[in-house]
């Protein structure tokens, strides 16, 4: 067969990237043709995303892929990460630029949602798991405040079904981003009304819900014109970055976990339908939506994001690391200083992320790391213990053991923090593909046009061509005590497994 040719956007909180796939009917090939920034703006105590920044970088992709390929480019794929959205008033102008995440309008909303629809009702509707930068608090937020947007607003589209409303003229939302927001019913799979309502929420801006594998549309006129690319269609990928990564693991199987490892870390399995039982909800995981009709559950912890703002702070302080140098730094560092709890608060929007280790380290009667290098191997300790913490409460609610974790995205490639996985879960640790995103996405497309049968196919294929590298643990015992110690150090409820 003649090589086929995909484009997948994949973008995240501090960049988006475009790559370039090829299917030679054998192996797959993928490589970035065009990158460009993205990261939060904080204006007047908000924080907000430069959308037409990553609009602009979306036009200067095809572009670029236009010029390099020709218009020989089966179809496109689009994904982002979740819950974060734009409002279209009725001309379908964008209102406002959306807020991010992590923004503070959320604070204590959840508990006055709670009040309005109980915690272990929302989680029956829902099978999402509470964090207050979800959709719901952030829309909310909005209503309380007597936002004029929400009462201007026409349509609300999350940033990926944003994007590909500007590239097709199609306002939908894709099924997996749908399911983040809190705001989607597990079991019918479409927009519960009822909360909406009991909240104040308006009901008429939610558009309709497309699953994964369908047709978006094809670029507007004046962008096929402009780029060259006259016959690009666009496809609803995973347009959650994490559904997509999910369908890039190769050879995920029923006795596997996964932790798709980036600025937040994903912990989880795959399902055929949600679980809304009392563990579920007790262990605060979620139910998101998977491709083709599958389910993550799976919980959020708080991940690189430690390591990014401590190497972002250090370089505002004239201390410039490459990610080789750090890994050198932590290497040399001596062992179990000291334990934190990457999920604290603390920990989520801190001004100095550094100092926030220490401080922590200070209230919870610990020794205090000083160096660069003691601070993140604090960190990188502390995670791989609480992958094992949160696989634990994992294996709790499915009441099986899981004997294998694989570690997809950009953590793949820290392999220090892939043995200290693979040491602290006394498991054996997969890691890779680092491109397990864009390979989901891109398998999605595959899939959509033929050229696969199906997700299982399509992940046999990354593993023939992007195999993944073994950790085995070493040193088990000493992990195992200290793991015992990173428990009590940090205040967690142990966990008694019998399985």
């Amino acid at each position: 067969m003649s090589t086929k040719k995909y484009l997948v956007f994949d973008i995240g909180g501090s960049n988006g990237r475009c790559l370039l796939a090829q299917f030679d009917g054998n192996r797959l090939s993928i490589e970035v043709i065009h990158r460009f920034e993205n990261g939060h703006v904080r204006l007047q105590n908000h924080l907000f995303w430069d959308i037409l920044g990553l609009w602009n970088g979306v036009l200067q992709s095809l572009r670029k892929a236009a010029a390099e390929m020709g218009q020989d480019i089966s179809s496109a794929g689009l994904d982002t990460w979740a819950v974060d959205f734009g409002l279209l008033d009725a001309q379908d102008n964008l209102i406002g630029n959306p807020f991010c995440y992590r923004d503070p309008q959320t604070i204590g909303m959840m508990e006055e949602v709670f009040q309005r629809v109980p915690k272990e009702e929302l989680f029956q509707i829902t099978g999402i798991q509470f964090m207050s930068l979800n959709t719901l608090y952030q829309l909310y937020a909005m209503v309380r405040a007597g936002s004029p947007a929400i009462g201007y607003a026409k349509t609300l589209l999350l940033i990926p079904d944003l994007l590909n409303f500007w590239l097709t003229g199609q306002k939908k939302c894709e099924y997996t981003n749908a399911s983040t927001t809190q705001l989607l019913n597990a079991t019918t799979r479409l927009w519960d009304r009822t909360i909406m309502e009991r909240l104040g929420l308006p009901d008429h801006i939610f558009p309709e819900i497309l699953e994964s594998g369908q047709k978006v549309g094809v670029l507007k006129p004046w962008i096929a014109e402009e780029t060259g690319l006259r016959k690009l269609s666009i496809t609803a990928v995973g347009s959650h970055d994490t559904a997509s990564a999910v369908a890039g693991v190769p050879g995920l199987s029923p006795n596997h976990a996964y932790i798709s490892s980036g600025t937040w870390g994903l912990l989880g399995v795959e399902l055929l339908k949600p679980r809304l039982d009392e563990n579920v909800f007790r262990y605060n995981f979620g139910n998101e939506g998977g491709v083709f009709h599958t389910i993550r559950l799976l919980r959020n912890i708080v991940n690189l994001w430690l390591v990014q703002e401590c190497r972002r702070i250090w370089a505002q302080e004239g201390r410039v690391y490459d990610w080789d140098t750090l890994a050198s730094l932590v290497h040399s560092a001596p062992q179990f200083l000291a334990s934190i709890d990457p999920d604290d608060p603390a920990f989520l929007v801190p001004e100095h992320m550094p100092g926030a280790v220490q401080k922590y380290c200070i209230a919870t009667n610990q020794q205090v790391p000083k160096s660069d290098g003691e601070i993140l191997r604090v960190c990188q300790e502390s995670l791989a213990f609480k992958y094992r913490y949160t696989l634990e409460k994992l294996m709790d609610i499915l009441g099986r053991r899981l004997d294998v974790v694989h570690i997809i995205g950009g953590g793949a490639k820290n392999q220090l923090l892939c043995q200290f996985t693979a040491n602290a879960l006394n498991r054996p640790v997969l890691a890779g593909p680092v491109e397990a995103t864009a390979l989901g996405n891109l398998i999605v497309q595959m899939v959509a046009s033929g050229d696969v049968s199906s997700l299982e196919e399509g992940r046999q294929l990354i593993q023939k061509t992007f195999p993944p590298k073994v950790y085995h643990p070493e040193n088990a015992n000493l992990w195992e005590a200290q793991y015992c110690h990173y428990i009590e150090a940090v205040g967690l409820p142990s966990i008694q497994l019998v399985i």
